[in-house]
């Protein structure tokens, strides 16, 4: 008997790319075939920085397809981006699927796609083939997401998902509140982005009618209300890059190990670790104020400055700030996270509250210092802030800058005491409980399993 074979299909950026991988790969390891598709540029990244890509004996191909886009042009353009997805993608896919199903052995049984690439459901509608959404981000946001027609109608949106007014919108008393001008396709500076990004919302919102599992990588024990509101939903989470049957997996970049030596030299709970995730920008002002004020904290930290993190082509520090730091300071261009955030030496967790991060520092028991950029990391850092409490939000000044003076006293704040580590360490326990043998989500994804195989 043929194994079953499910094609998965993440949307084309690193904290999509990440959890629906390891979701494949807890496939693979029940004996379903998989065949995971990356756009071609997001194929050469993640193929290039995986260090183990014959691990799975055959049974996970990786398989890339055109975005439409040339080599050389820009993806960070993501209204650039996300039109050509929808122009060419559905064709191709249609096209790999057709050429798999030539074999009569490995026919695709199921696709299961990132919810902001719905038109892959479309497609196995079209070709009479299962099909599975999986949400990679917090629920909240995605209740958000399907209130789209709501909002309109009530006037706090347009037509094109353009925000009308300041609006600060709680889709129930116990979700977390979300200003307008953050709505996940809202926050973007050109109302063309806003746009394209405001179409993809609107397929999102129709696959969940249309898909026969719809899965989601969260979990009740951090989301009861959100998930109260669509009972479709099924939480799986966390997939958690330690369970990974191969190190570096889905990864854009090359990490940085030596990093967790420096570690091992720190003292038990001292280590600041700074990450702000694959997206975040900063100009060459706040740069250096953060620079500073890991400096004025007198602790020792652990930076992750990415290539291109700033503006400028060039990434420079403060005068002499290397030689004052010293040792005292590691700064990497990525590094393994979870094994950083499961390391005794880190204290906290400075965060874009990226939902991958989110999950990776709530699992480890780690109080944060929230600093979000744009989409979803606003509803994550209410979470983190206002209904988990394991963090602190930092203030801007009169000109959008958050000081040295800003970061030192928070970061004081956030470790003067026990109050933020006892809350963490409290959800990190109700949340690892949910993936282990009896737990919700893990029930959920074993029922998940078995539907797959039974197609």
């Amino acid at each position: 008997m043929a194994k079953p074979h499910v094609v998965v299909i993440p949307y084309p950026a690193q904290g999509h790319v990440i959890p629906i991988l390891e979701l494949a790969q807890r496939l693979v390891q029940q004996g379903i075939r998989v065949t995971f598709v990356n756009t071609e540029f997001n194929h050469k990244l993640v193929t290039s920085n995986w260090l183990d890509k014959d691990s799975f004996g055959g049974v996970m191909q990786m398989v890339p397809i055109s975005d439409g886009l040339e080599p050389w042009e820009d993806r960070s353009d993501l209204c650039k981006l996300t039109l050509s997805i929808m122009q060419t993608m559905p064709h191709k896919l249609e096209e790999l699927i057709e050429t798999i199903n030539k074999e009569e052995s490995s026919k695709v049984s199921c696709v299961i796609a990132d919810d902001c690439m719905a038109w892959a459901i479309q497609v196995a509608k079209k070709m009479g083939i299962g099909s599975a959404a999986f949400w990679p981000a917090s629920v909240a946001t995605l209740a958000s997401i399907f209130s789209f027609q709501k909002l309109i109608d009530d006037g706090i949106i347009n037509e094109k998902g353009i925000p009308l007014k300041d609006h600060t919108i709680q889709l129930s008393e116990a979700m977390p509140p979300i200003k307008s001008e953050n709505l996940a396709w809202a926050c973007f500076m050109d109302v063309a982005t806003i746009e394209a990004s405001f179409q993809l919302v609107k397929e999102a919102e129709e696959a969940y009618r249309l898909t026969e599992w719809f899965i989601c990588n969260s979990t009740t024990d951090l989301e009861a209300a959100a998930f109260s509101m669509y009972s479709q939903l099924r939480p799986i989470g966390p997939l958690l890059a330690s369970n990974r049957l191969a190190d570096q997996a889905g990864h854009f970049w090359q990490e940085d190990p030596t990093c967790l030596t420096w570690l091992d030299q720190q003292q038990p709970c001292s280590v600041i670790y700074i990450a702000f995730g694959s997206f975040t920008i900063f100009d060459q002002t706040q740069f250096e104020e953060l620079a500073l004020g890991l400096e004025l904290s007198n602790r020792p930290f652990l930076w992750v400055v990415r290539p291109g993190m700033t503006k400028e082509t060039t990434t420079s520090y403060p005068d002499g700030y290397t030689e004052r730091v010293g040792s005292r300071g590691r700064i990497v261009s990525w590094a393994p996270q979870q094994k950083v955030l499961a390391h005794p030496s880190v204290a906290c967790f400075m965060s874009h509250c990226g939902w991958n991060s989110t999950l990776e520092g709530v699992t480890n028991g780690l109080p944060f210092l929230c600093w979000p950029y744009f989409a979803d990391q606003f509803h994550n850092e209410t979470y983190i802030c206002d209904m988990w409490k394991t963090g602190l939000r930092m203030a801007k000044d009169d000109t959008g800058i958050i000081t040295r003076g800003e970061i030192k006293s928070k970061l004081e704040e956030l470790l003067s005491g026990e109050t933020y580590k006892l809350k963490a360490l409290d959800i990190k326990e109700k949340v690892t409980s949910s993936v282990i043998e009896g737990g919700c989500s893990h029930k959920n994804l074993s029922n998940f399993i078995e539907w797959v195989k039974e197609r």
